[in-house]
């Protein structure tokens, strides 16, 4: 594995429409491409949001469906391994789907799937109402995975707000790399997104790639945006240049680094059981 790999976290404006979606994370993708990118992470729902509650389940499908059969073709054609967290996958039933984060090689296969932990069911200030348990299976294992950029943390949004899950993919599952694709809500977001994301690569020493939902989807969602690649001292070193658009945040990684970071401050060695 090459100690530098360039990365991208992608930053767009789904809406309820899959065609639509689609057009847009190719493009980004052949964007990412031409830049020397062999890894794009893509926001939480990046093929579909929904106008209103319960549009998501109507086109919920299984891992095999023809939704994400385009997207491993995208990954195929364009030899560029994909996050895509979170997908609507089809759930246990037809009241319910799986929030999940899939990991697409550069050969077009699924090589690891997570389903979010964490759902959103909040009374957001100042804003409205979200109760994501009502159509959404919650997962149970934690998944880490090995990648050509490191060893893989794979997590979904809400997710970021329990720092005991980023905790476990460091020190049990040994993660040099953190996936927290999003769609932070406007008033959270700029409450709350930045600095959350920076503690976590601080307190795992990881990069942090966190690819956002970006601006207004419907008249009842907006979404934050502000997709970030930070290292693991907390430096953001990848970062579009206004929070709105669509586009690609670029950085490398480089694998030393984090060992670097890890060496010079032990804290895996000096941890204390509590």
């Amino acid at each position: 594995m090459a100690s530098t790999v360039r990365v991208a976290a992608a930053q767009m404006t789904s809406i309820n429409d899959l065609t639509t979606n689609f057009a847009t994370c190719s493009r980004l993708v052949k964007e990412a491409a031409s830049a020397g990118v062999k890894f794009v992470s893509f926001p939480e729902n990046f093929s579909y949001v929904g106008a209103k509650d319960g549009d998501s389940l109507k086109i919920a499908q299984p891992l095999d469906g023809p939704i994400m059969k385009g997207y491993c073709s995208l990954a195929r054609e364009s030899s560029i391994w994909l996050s895509l967290g979170g997908f609507q996958e089809r759930g246990s039933d037809d009241a319910h789907l799986r929030n999940t984060h899939v990991l697409i090689d550069d050969t077009g296969n699924i090589r690891h799937t997570y389903s979010k932990i964490h759902l959103f069911d909040v009374d957001v200030p100042g804003g409205r109402s979200y109760k994501e348990s009502k159509f959404t299976e919650a997962g149970k294992d934690i998944v880490a995975v090995d990648s050509p950029i490191g060893r893989l943390g794979v997590t979904v949004c809400y997710d970021l707000r329990f720092p005991e899950l980023y905790q476990k993919l460091r020190f049990d599952h040994e993660a040099q790399v953190m996936l927290i694709p999003a769609a932070f809500t406007k008033p959270t977001g700029e409450a709350h997104w930045e600095i959350l994301l920076r503690a976590r690569a601080i307190e795992t020493q990881c990069y942090v790639i966190a690819a956002a939902q970006a601006g207004k989807h419907n008249d009842d969602r907006e979404s934050y945006g502000d997709s970030l690649i930070i290292d693991p001292w907390g430096t953001i070193i990848g970062r579009l240049p206004d929070r709105l658009s669509t586009g690609i945040a670029v950085a490398d990684i480089d694998l030393s680094y984090v060992e670097s970071v890890r060496a010079k401050m032990p804290i895996s060695k000096q941890r204390k059981p509590l």
